[in-house]
């Protein structure tokens, strides 16, 4: 038999004041039958009655689970690679306070949503570096994905196929009791300005691996300009450069993988509903194993407390008989 609560300072003051009180009511029963000469012995029909009952109540308080049983416990998860582009253009503005901290904000909504699943993170631009890789620790994840800024990753445009590469290869090296790539999945986030000229054939390889690629473009047609911290950035002719969403890139990389695209821009956020796509996608079974397990009986306890109760109360003894 296990317990659900252990014994502690509350239960042995409770169980210490039981006793006393009952005690002094005892001996002053006795004093006065001795005092009357008078039998005294019908008030131990009442102790016995309830001091059984307060036992019950403990015991029931306490939680004993007995009797065994065997539960099957499965674990199933997915594992999800987000590529995060940081290049220059996630700065601007016309997505508040700028795409690169809306992202930040929507990626951490991702990862509490996702909490059984484990997740890496890839950032990118012209060149893509491991932040994170495949973990549950939800705290580490955000913790990077708060450190995240355009800083960390050159300001030579932007490519998608070294982020893509690398996240295909992380799944792919994964070691588990199966290699369901129906549970693999990648999460590309970007504006959608790709400059580089690989990225059709390592997303044919996504597609060969049977794994769903998920575009998330952040961003507005009319698009926004980039602040450098000491003005807005400008081109070698000096005109402000202006960094537009790139909707077509993106769409085309969901498409060709089965997967799909979504978009947050200043009318839309369809987050939530990539959560609930990617929820639908079954997870891969990483482990089962049988467990005993057993229940909390309190309640037989208390059921027999409460007769004692009720039997207490349609008793009638005299305590002192004259």
């Amino acid at each position: 038999m296990v317990w659900f609560r252990d014994w502690g300072l509350t239960q042995t003051i409770i169980a210490f004041l039981f006793c006393a009180v009952y005690a002094l009511f005892i001996f002053r029963i006795v004093r006065i039958s001795r005092r009357l000469n008078t039998p005294f012995h019908t008030v131990f029909y009442k102790l016995i009655i309830r001091t059984a009952f307060f036992a019950l109540l403990l015991v029931a308080f306490l939680g004993p689970s007995y009797g065994d049983s065997k539960r099957e416990i499965k674990s199933i998860g997915k594992d999800i690679m987000i590529c995060v582009d940081l290049s220059k253009s996630m700065d601007a503005f016309d997505i508040q306070p700028t795409r690169l901290e809306k992202v930040k904000y929507e990626m951490k909504r991702v990862v509490e949503a996702f909490s059984s699943d484990r997740i890496g993170v890839v950032i990118f631009s012209s060149e893509a570096f491991m932040q994170c890789p495949l973990t549950y620790d939800q705290n580490a994840l955000n913790l990077f994905i708060e450190t995240m800024n355009s800083s960390l990753v050159p300001s030579s445009g932007t490519d998608f196929a070294p982020p893509l590469r690398m996240a295909l290869s992380k799944l792919n090296d994964q070691e588990g009791p199966s290699t369901q790539q129906k549970s693999k999945i990648i999460i590309l986030i970007s504006d959608g300005e790709d400059f580089g000229d690989q990225t059709n054939d390592i997303v044919k390889e996504i597609e060969d691996k049977n794994i769903k690629l998920f575009t998330l473009g952040v961003g507005t047609e009319k698009g926004g300009q980039i602040n450098t911290g000491r003005g807005y950035k400008t081109d070698a002719q000096g005109n402000t450069v202006v960094s537009k969403l790139n909707t077509a890139e993106l769409k085309s990389l969901a498409s060709k993988t089965n997967g799909q695209y979504f978009e947050i821009n200043e009318e839309r956020n369809d987050v939530s509903r990539m959560i609930n796509t990617i929820s639908q996608i079954e997870g891969e079974l990483r482990d089962a194993r049988q467990v005993d397990v057993s229940a909390n009986r309190y309640y037989y306890f208390l059921l027999a407390a409460l007769v004692l109760f009720v039997l207490d109360l349609l008793i009638d003894v005299k305590t002192v008989t004259i």
